[in-house]
């Protein structure tokens, strides 16, 4: 990634450096692809059931999700995406959506299968949350799946609580009985 098109490059514990991101032009879709590569693969037989090639259908998948990210995603002000690098691979990453002043939900933290349980994501939410709290108070919500043992562990170890067992979207106010709701709140 060219530090020249980060809104914000923060060096964070270890070799790795953070990145904010606030426009599609700063995103590297195949190093984004290949960090959602288990996602994307998951979801191509279940958005594109009609397509039996599965190397075909994984790239439908891939093409929606940056279409996604640029128009809808990047479509929101003051959307944030955080990326986790290391030696130029992008091992972690979420999206910040700003819903109102003081009020954030994040989505899609994900950590490239080939760097899982080494407390990537753990750093990765520190440094939103450490950023987030320059601003002033905040409160951050996230969904995370009941059974999502290690994402729960994440959430819960960077100061997350849960708060509802039926985790709300702030995108369109839908309910999900599947995830909890998880909350970090921050006051000065």
């Amino acid at each position: 990634m060219d530090g020249g098109l980060c809104a914000a490059c923060l060096a964070v514990g270890g070799a790795g450096m953070l990145h904010k991101l606030t426009a599609f032009a700063q995103i590297d879709g195949r190093n984004l692809m290949d960090l959602y590569q288990e996602g994307n693969r998951e979801n191509a037989p279940y958005f594109f059931p009609e397509i039996k090639e599965q190397a075909l259908a994984l790239k439908k998948v891939e093409q929606r999700f940056l279409e996604y990210v640029e128009t809808d995603f990047f479509g929101r002000n003051g959307s944030e995406y955080w990326i986790l690098e290391e030696d130029g691979v992008w091992i972690s990453a979420l999206r910040l959506y700003k819903i109102s002043e003081e009020f954030y939900y994040m989505e899609a933290l994900e950590t490239h299968p080939d760097f899982r349980k080494r407390g990537y994501a753990a750093r990765l939410l520190a440094g939103v949350i450490e950023d987030l709290k320059t601003r002033g108070p905040f409160r951050l919500c996230d969904c995370v799946g009941k059974n999502n043992a290690a994402s729960l562990g994440v959430h819960r170890k960077c100061g997350f609580e849960t708060v509802s067992d039926q985790a709300v979207n702030y995108l369109d106010n839908s309910s999900n009985q599947r995830c909890y709701g998880m909350e970090y709140t921050f006051h000065l």
